[in-house]
């Protein structure tokens, strides 16, 4: 069986993030399992890539870039961009997925990056499976926007987010952040990495990647999850299971940010789904 030094994370963070608020799982996976960790920054919550001019001081008034916001092939791309080297260099990758992230990381998780279908022509490395972490679960076919919304065609704007001056075409942002994102850490914490949020664009990009089927599946359930509650972590589960089989399910009391509030938990989380892929890998290599 292959060891820590053989496998590398790439995560697939939420909307309204930069990869900072992630550095301490980062950082646990490398110092406490040896495992290489990276968490590159999406383009879809860039504020260098939303016309929000100073992006210490953003005006989130502002209408969309001249080419348009970023959306899904973005950040795709740039996942890409930290996965295949990974893969072309051997290492088998964890695709860890965090909110909207679950669009992301299923994207991404091409055939051809896949460990089974580089095994088939010869080839070390690949990617393992996907670990969602109350992250999206959006079925193919379907967007993060269309997914999400009624389908009578009436808009709903979620209780944790707000939009600006061009509405629905402009910028969201997170409002009572220390509320829906980090209400299981202490004020001043929650407040630290309440700073570091950044916005987005509707997300519309359809997912035409079925990762579902050809790659093992776990989903982390956060149980305190006031942006994404617990039951329709569970919805999203099943509804998934129903078409492509089942996943591997985790619990865990942390809220919607569990890389900061259950940190080491979240990293021996990783680790058993690891250990589990590769015992029923060894299992069909021996039968």
């Amino acid at each position: 069986m292959a060891s820590s030094s053989d496998l590398a994370v790439v995560l697939c963070h939420g909307s309204y993030h930069t990869p900072a608020p992630y550095g301490p799982l980062l950082e646990a996976l490398q110092a406490g399992r040896g495992i290489e960790a990276y968490c590159p920054q999406l383009p879809t919550a860039d504020l260098s890539k939303l016309n929000v001019g100073d992006v210490h001081s953003p005006d989130f008034d502002r209408g969309p870039p001249p080419e348009g916001y970023p959306q899904g092939e973005e950040d795709t791309n740039t996942v890409l961009d930290v996965l295949k080297p990974l893969v072309e260099a051997g290492k088998e990758v964890l695709l860890v997925a965090h909110s909207s992230g679950g669009w992301v990381a299923t994207q991404a998780a091409r055939p051809e990056l896949q460990a089974k279908v580089r095994k088939s022509k010869g080839l070390v490395g690949g990617i393992i499976g996907i670990l969602y972490a109350g992250a999206f679960v959006v079925p193919v076919g379907e967007s993060i926007h269309s997914f999400f919304q009624p389908k009578d065609g009436n808009f709903v704007t979620p209780p944790f987010m707000t939009f600006h001056k061009h509405g629905a075409a402009g910028l969201g942002t997170i409002v009572q952040a220390e509320k829906f994102l980090f209400n299981d850490l202490d004020p001043a914490t929650a407040a630290k990495w309440a700073a570091t949020l950044t916005a987005s664009p509707i997300l519309t990009t359809k997912l035409t990647n079925d990762a579902y089927s050809t790659l093992p599946c776990a989903y982390l359930v956060l149980d305190g999850d006031l942006t994404l509650p617990r039951e329709y972590q569970e919805g999203m589960i099943a509804l998934q299971e129903s078409k492509t089989g089942n996943f591997s399910v985790y619990h865990c009391p942390a809220g919607h940010s569990p890389h900061l509030s259950w940190t080491e938990g979240f990293v021996d989380t990783i680790w058993d789904f690891v250990e589990k892929i590769r015992t029923a890998d060894d299992a069909k290599g021996t039968a």
